[in-house]
Order: C-alpha cells, then sequence, then structure tokens
C-alpha cells in the first residue's frame, strides 16, 4: 500500500533526521508539500533540506516557549496543515534521585507542551475542513519503562493521554489521532548515545532480533498519517519487534 499525499500540506517536527527525516521523505515522494523543524538553521543538512523542492526548512527551538510561539503565529496558524507529526523529542537518564527539576521542565516543554500546542493550532482548520491526521511519537517507554527513564516515560506516557483526549473531541470533525510508539531504532543518534557492542546487547533482547530501520517506522507513521487509515483514532500503535510482547 503507498498512501497518496497529492496536494496534502504536512508538518514534521524533528524533520532533519532520524525518524522524522524518513517520515518527511516518504510523505514528500508521495505528493506531500512538506515543512520540516529542526533546531539549528545552520546545520548544513538543515540548508539542503530548505532547497529541495516541496520541502521548507524551520528553526524552532522547542525547549523555548516563546520561540514555540513565534512559530505557531508566524507559520502554524497561517498555513492549511492537513498532517502533523509532533516528533521532536529529547531524553535523560539520569537516577530519580539525581533528576534536576531543569531537565525535568526542558524535557516535558519538547515532548509534551510542543506536541500540545502544536496540536491547538491545527485543530481548528482541521476541524473546518473537516480532515486532519495527527501523529503523536511516543515511545515503548510510553508503554513501559525502565530505571533511569522516569522524565522521559512520564512525557511519553503524557503523549498516550493527549492522543486520546484529542481524538477523542476531534473524531466527529473527521480528524484522527494517533501515537506511535517505536521500540529500538537505529539512527544517527541511537549510533551516538549507545557503541556497537551496546547495540548489538539491545538487539538480541529483541525478539526478532535486531533494531528497527527509520525508514520501517516510517512507513506506519505515514499510513495512520493518510487517507487509507481511515478509522483508526486514539490508538498508540506499538512496533517493536515484539520486545514489549516479551
Amino acid at each position: 500500500m503507498q498512501p497518496d499525499f497529492a496536494g496534502r500540506v504536512a508538518l514534521v517536527t524533528g524533520g532533519t533526521r532520524g525518524i522524522g527525516l524518513a517520515v518527511a521523505e516518504q510523505l514528500a515522494e508521495r505528493g506531500a508539500t512538506v515543512h520540516v523543524t529542526g533546531r539549528d538553521a545552520t546545520r548544513e543538512e538543515s540548508r539542503a533540506l530548505g532547497r529541495r523542492s516541496g520541502w521548507t526548512f524551520h528553526a524552532v527551538d522547542y525547549a523555548d516557549p516563546a520561540a514555540v510561539g513565534t512559530f505557531i503565529d508566524a507559520v502554524v496558524a497561517t498555513t492549511p496543515f492537513d498532517v502533523l507529526v509532533n516528533n521532536a523529542g529529547i531524553n535523560r537518564v539520569r537516577p530519580i534521585a539525581q533528576t534536576r527539576l531543569d531537565d525535568w521542565r526542558e524535557l516535558q516543554a519538547v515532548n509534551l507542551e510542543a506536541p500540545l500546542r502544536l496540536t491547538m493550532a491545527v485543530a481548528d482548520g482541521m476541524q473546518r475542513r473537516r480532515y486532519g491526521r495527527i501523529v503523536n511519537i511516543s515511545s515503548i517507554f510510553g508503554v513501559v519503562s525502565k530505571a533511569h527513564r522516569a522524565l522521559y516515560s512520564i512525557s511519553k506516557f503524557g503523549i498516550r493521554g493527549l492522543t486520546i483526549a484529542s481524538a477523542l473531541e476531534l473524531a466527529p470533525h473527521g480528524v484522527l489521532v494517533n501515537a506511535m510508539a517505536p521500540g529500538f531504532v537505529r539512527t544517527e543518534l541511537t549510533a551516538s548515545i549507545l557503541s556497537e557492542a551496546e547495540q548489538e546487547a539491545l538487539a538480541r533482547q529483541v525478539p526478532m532480533g535486531r533494531f528497527a530501520e527509520a525508514g520501517e517506522i516510517a512507513r506506519v507513521i505515514c499510513f495512520l498519517a493518510s487517507e487509507a487509515n481511515s478509522y483508526i483514532t486514539g490508538q498508540t500503535i506499538v512496533a517493536d519487534g515484539g520486545f514489549t510482547s516479551g
């Protein structure tokens, strides 16, 4: 199945690499006009995205509430987005006794407040046009958890609440809202955090015996974000190679 996004306008946050970039590329390949956000406009990857035909890059620091407000007023409130993929996120791995409130505030601002504000910003237009697809990127740590992941899990469990509540409210208006919870994914970020040996050890805990590729996760997200999805809403779809079922 190849969903068609011809004529659709999509916003993918955190779209300069990893899962976000894979989603944006697949949306664009299938006809969407794509807006992506990233924190650093000076990175060559960001400049290159802005030069792609049909792509627009926006520099937004979701940890800065004022920057988010400026972006919403200047772009989101004036663009008829059909698709919103709330992908931008950060993580802090720290024992609960050593958790810092500054980490809590930053992580919640990026992982939970920004998706809420963007959902608020696109909801009215989607309701008026009686069409919209919102996909919130959660994590397996929004389904299960692990030591030292308190802040991250709080934010990702919160994403499930945002997904369900907004799905129930927007469903009568033709707007479907779902969450996608990836397991371990082979990305640049993963490689920067975990050594090859550590990745191999984690992969052995996955029933399928490997990490996902970003493109595999992106295909599920694109289905949820498409017209091909006509009846799934309020759900968290887990793609983890069986990890949370073990």
